[in-house]
């Protein structure tokens, strides 16, 4: 799917009109304490039996069931996929740092000394999107540092308690990078074998942000990464044009739809700033319920964005589509693993190298609207594919 140009190479901010942004007074920093997945381990109201054994199950032993999906293999895979982004994350766990979780990533590349010349900002962004997309990323989005979508404190694991979020140095841009899950295996949720495509990507996020930020420093700037830390992702995906925010609570993008994970690298280089773009996304969401009708708790929302956050662990006076987070996270506790079906079952799921995929996102995003939602309706994408199904194409 072609990407529209976005680019500005000169600017001091980007409008919230821009990036589809509308936020009111009563508006907050999100403080990470208050994420879903920290409060599992001190909110006595998250806190269960089950949220325990979720957690368990990566680190130590998991439960094999018998649903298939769920058996020693695809836990065994699941687990194994997560393994980089683990070690990576539990190096500083004796600091009370859980590297990329809530905790910046470490790099142990100094800053040079000197600095090369950029002489073209637009020629060595190009370059420099280049060489993020020769270490794996699949997206390169740039924007520039907004306050407002960093963590008014983080989490140190020791204790969970809230510390300073201060970001080292003084950085000026972000460089947005998306990671594509494997559709394969996306389409198998909800199962432990379909949490191997998170895996994957938290494990390829940790090395691609190790290389592109030594690349950086190397280059005599400062450079730290970033993957579920330090700031919401969502927010900047979107202002550096990778995509539209959906019902499902995920960013939607024209070479993915949904199945994107993002990372982030806050840096003191210049570059130039990838602007916005608006597709239609939230026009064809708010008509489009299939999302909220698929999940099994009964945690997404049905009519139009608001601002009701819903939940303490939703951000404040932000107009959108928010999750009931507890009722998501808890039936991930209860099936021992993550469940993206909202993200199988949107209809923007779709493979747009292709094209029945290309003839969709066309009618979705254009002026045939109508006629996406009916051809959702009348053909749909393909229902769920089992797990067994997909180890016997392995073994082909």
């Amino acid at each position: 799917m072609a990407r529209k140009s976005g680019r500005r190479e000169k600017a001091n901010t980007i409008s919230d009109g821009e990036a589809g942004f509308v936020i009111s007074k009563d508006f907050e920093r999100f403080n990470q304490i208050n994420d879903i997945f920290t409060r599992a381990f001190w909110d006595s109201k998250i806190r269960t039996k089950d949220t325990d054994a979720f957690f368990e199950g990566h680190r130590k032993q998991f439960t094999v069931r018998k649903s298939a999906g769920f058996g020693q293999k695809d836990f065994a895979l699941r687990n194994a996929s997560w393994a980089v982004s683990d070690m990576f994350s539990n190096r500083s766990e004796t600091e009370g740092k859980r590297e990329g979780f809530q905790a910046l990533m470490d790099n142990e590349t100094l800053v040079a000394k000197d600095k090369i010349s950029i002489e073209d900002v637009k020629e060595f962004t190009d370059e420099l999107k280049t060489v993020a997309k020769l270490f794996g990323a699949d997206l390169v989005g740039i924007t520039l540092i907004d306050d407002r979508w960093h963590y008014s404190k983080r989490v140190d694991t020791r204790g969970f308690k809230p510390v300073s979020n201060d970001l080292p140095g003084s950085v000026s841009h972000v460089i947005v990078l998306g990671h594509s899950m494997n559709k394969q295996l996306v389409d198998t949720y909800p199962s432990a074998l379909a949490s191997a495509g998170t895996g994957l990507e938290y494990s390829r996020e940790a090395a691609i942000l190790t290389q592109l930020t030594s690349y950086i420093r190397s280059l005599g700037y400062d450079a730290v990464g970033s993957m579920n830390d330090t700031a919401l992702a969502i927010p900047y995906a979107i202002k550096a044009g990778l995509g539209e925010y959906g019902r499902n609570q995920l960013v939607i993008t024209p070479e993915f739809g949904p199945r994107v994970r993002f990372s982030k690298i806050f840096a003191n280089i210049p570059l130039s700033i990838d602007l916005p773009i608006r597709y239609g996304i939230t026009e064809y969401c708010t008509k489009c319920t299939k999302c909220s009708d698929a999940c099994p708790p009964k945690a997404l929302p049905y009519g139009k964005p608001t601002f009701d956050s819903g939940n303490q662990s939703t951000i404040r006076g932000v107009k959108k589509w928010s999750a009931n987070c507890e009722k998501c996270f808890g039936y991930w506790a209860k099936i021992k693993t993550d469940c993206a079906i909202c993200m199988r079952v949107c209809p923007f799921n779709r493979d747009f190298s292709k094209l029945r995929g290309k003839i969709f996102w066309k009618f979705a995003t254009g002026r045939l609207q109508s006629l996406a939602l009916w051809w959702e309706k009348r053909i749909g994408i393909s229902n769920r594919v089992k797990p067994d199904v997909w180890w016997r194409t392995v073994r082909q």
